[in-house]
């Protein structure tokens, strides 16, 4: 492990970086649309990755607090929290002007954004870099892509994992000296444009924790189109082995998981996803192997390997990049 000094002075900093970031952890309930933040954390920082200042609030999530023994955020904890619009506007302060960092920062961006669209706000944000993007843009040699890895890479000790303000922590000092790798290399940033989501249904008017907020199954309208995948396709997935950038992933059947979110995820990783199954479908995403219908006979068929939706999300972790 290299770790960079200050020889990277603002002399030499690339002109066409960004001025100022904010690292981002969010909690929430869950993984689908109509999920909640429960916890927030943001740590500002300067141009050259400096800390300027961070922030942390709890958030009352308006139901169900979800994975407890992951955040460990409980109903009791949370039923005096701040609901979302009243820490909107601080949050807001915190984000303008910056580009979001995040370690998987589409899935912290797409729920920030829904919190904000329920609130009938925007987000003051117009582009976020993924440190896991990052740190494949700078080759590193990370067993895995997990934030623990990052971590443990840059010597940086994490106190309380999945605990937002100690995430954010780790990260923003992981993500120092990643930056001042990728400017002394002069590598490109990983930069990717944010868009707000629309809610077209509001949320009730009178929630509580306890209550599950009820959304129509096409609530949420992506105001973006998703890119072509960049990667060439490597062949078919095998069994023990990662998914690689650039294979074909096709989805069947209904998934825990919002559709639309677990499809950003995978893009999001480098894989294709398509909406057909062919000879050229490297995966089909599954819940239900048996049941007929034309993806998972096609795939039957064509020798396709079938998973579901939970070893996916697993695979979904540890991508590995595309060849060349």
């Amino acid at each position: 492990m290299t770790m960079l000094d200050d020889r990277t002075t603002a002399a030499t900093w690339p002109a066409a970086y960004p001025q100022g970031y904010a690292v981002v952890d969010v909690e929430t309930t869950g993984l689908a649309r109509d999920d909640r933040i429960v916890s927030a954390a943001v740590y500002r920082l300067d141009a050259q990755g400096d800390v300027e200042d961070h922030w942390y609030t709890l958030v009352n999530p308006e139901r169900d607090p979800g994975p407890v023994w992951i955040h460990g955020l409980t109903t009791d904890v949370l039923a005096g929290a701040p609901l979302f619009p009243e820490i909107a506007a601080e949050f807001a302060a915190r984000l303008d002007g910056r580009v979001l960092v995040a370690h998987n920062a589409l899935f912290d961006w797409s729920m920030i954004a829904r919190e904000y669209a329920r609130a009938e706000r925007t987000a003051p944000v117009r582009q976020r870099l993924c440190t896991i993007a990052l740190a494949k843009e700078l080759s590193l040699p990370l067993p895995n892509h997990k934030l623990e890895s990052l971590a443990a890479h840059f010597g940086v000790v994490q106190q309380r994992a999945h605990n937002a303000l100690d995430d954010a922590r780790v990260l923003a000092e992981a993500f120092r000296p990643s930056l001042h790798a990728a400017a002394e290399r002069n590598v490109r940033l990983p930069l990717l444009e944010c868009r707000p989501l629309t809610e077209w249904v509001s949320a009730p008017a009178t929630p509580r924790i306890g209550h599950q907020a009820s959304y129509q199954a096409n609530g949420w309208r992506p105001s973006r189109k998703r890119p072509a995948c960049p990667y060439p396709n490597p062949g078919r997935y095998e069994a023990d082995k990662p998914l690689k950038q650039g294979m074909r992933v096709a989805f069947s059947g209904d998934t825990s998981i919002d559709r639309e979110l677990l499809e950003d995820r995978a893009v999001g990783a480098g894989l294709h996803v398509a909406t057909s199954v062919s000879r050229l479908t490297s995966l089909l995403v599954t819940n239900d192997p048996d049941a007929a219908t034309s993806k998972t006979v096609k795939a039957k068929s064509f020798g396709t390997p079938i998973v579901d939706e939970a070893a996916f999300t697993q695979l979904l972790r540890d991508v590995a990049p595309a060849d060349g």
